[in-house]
């Protein structure tokens, strides 16, 4: 089954890419969850569209990518949530949450979707959050989960 990428899909490719997949991996997954659609002529011109919005957002060549792996990797980022006694949080911390306080403690705006969370993060103390910047570049940093007051 021929079907063309809406999002990144790890392992599989980038947006606007045209890729072969098993039918059932297309139909019963990549197509319902919103991450391809069914190849035809017609969807293959929106290709142009894909590639152009993602290039928009997308960080410009490697020596970008250092610099803001630099910038993260030298950033304190910390959140606040509400706990238990024992600092088991109420619910979890979302990808959309950490790149909010990577924003809020002055570092780049990052894509949630290239986060890469070691597991739900859903305890007090410091986690560390990887974030895929490009292809060869991959940057670590700790978040740092307090309880709110």
């Amino acid at each position: 089954m021929k079907v063309i990428l809406t999002q990144e899909v790890s392992g599989l490719g980038t947006p606007g890419d045209i890729i072969e997949v098993k039918d059932g991996y297309g139909r019963n997954y990549l197509l319902p969850q919103g991450f391809a659609i069914a190849w035809s002529k017609g969807a293959e011109k929106q290709v142009t569209v894909i590639k152009r919005a993602r290039d928009a957002r997308e960080i410009r060549d490697l020596g970008h990518a250092n610099e803001v792996k630099a910038q993260l990797e030298g950033l304190k980022v910390s959140l606040s949530a509400r706990a238990g006694d024992g600092g088991r949080l109420f619910g979890s911390i979302t990808p959309a949450e950490v790149v909010d306080a990577v924003k809020a403690a002055g570092g780049p705006a990052l894509d949630r979707r290239r986060l890469e969370l070691s597991g739900h993060i859903k305890a007090l103390g410091a986690h560390q959050v990887r974030v895929r910047l490009h292809p060869d570049v991959t940057a670590k940093f700790d978040v740092n989960v307090v309880r709110s007051k």
